[in-house]
């Protein structure tokens, strides 16, 4: 589903001095995989992220999404594989001035889904984050972890083949952060990939699935089943 060939990214400053964020990445995800990835801050996590949604560009190397050159692609052609990945982020970026519904559905509108779409599977996407008791709550009325449920809700409103979670538990206490794990596993179990990148060793352990330790650019372990190991 996801192929990283050979892939490395240098950024270069106004005196031209040069940083290098990847060295050499190669890379596969197979489609319903759940992989994890770690790193100390610098390891170029984020980096990789950033290369599926087509946010940064490889300077050698190519990035493939089921076969495709994301690359290579047209801006025209690139809302199109964004509309095939989910992203959820530390910082949940919800719109403070809407209900969780209409922050789900807001997502929806975005890609062009109809009223009758929207009123049928906002209610599910809330059941499947165990919030159907929220629906017209506001952010501010949420906890932490309600918040980024609801983010995760809207993620996979438009059902994409990709689950992008950037440190989605950084904020949130032990219990919250359970929860959030628990909701992934579902999602994943639903047949989504997942990506996720996280610091919490805990979780890392807990969930027993592949893991990729990076280090300073280059990918040092991958494990099928792995800790965290760093």
């Amino acid at each position: 589903m996801i192929r990283f060939d050979n892939v490395s990214k240098e950024y270069r400053d106004n005196g031209n001095s040069i940083t290098n964020a990847l060295y050499d990445i190669t890379l596969g995800v197979e489609q319903g995989e759940f992989v994890s990835i770690v790193g100390h801050s610098g390891a170029g996590k984020t980096t990789l992220l950033k290369m599926l949604l087509a946010e940064e560009s490889p300077s050698t190397g190519a990035v493939f999404f089921e076969e495709v050159d994301i690359h290579g692609l047209s801006n025209k052609e690139i809302p199109q594989l964004r509309r095939r990945i989910g992203t959820v982020f530390q910082d949940f970026k919800l719109l403070p001035n809407k209900t969780a519904y209409e922050n789900i559905a807001f997502a929806m509108e975005a890609a062009g889904r109809s009223d009758e779409e929207i009123a049928a599977d906002v209610p599910q996407a809330l059941e499947l984050v165990d919030l159907g008791d929220k629906v017209w709550n506001f952010p501010h009325q949420l906890s932490g972890g309600e918040r980024q449920r609801i983010a995760i809700a809207r993620a996979i409103i438009n059902q994409p083949d990709l689950l992008i979670a950037d440190e989605p538990t950084g904020n949130l206490d032990p219990l919250n952060t359970q929860d959030i794990i628990d909701v992934l596993r579902k999602i994943n179990e639903l047949g989504t990939t997942i990506l996720l990148t996280t610091h919490n060793k805990g979780v890392i352990d807990d969930l027993g699935k592949r893991v990729i330790t990076m280090e300073g650019g280059r990918i040092i372990r991958d494990d099928k089943h792995g800790r965290y190991v760093l």
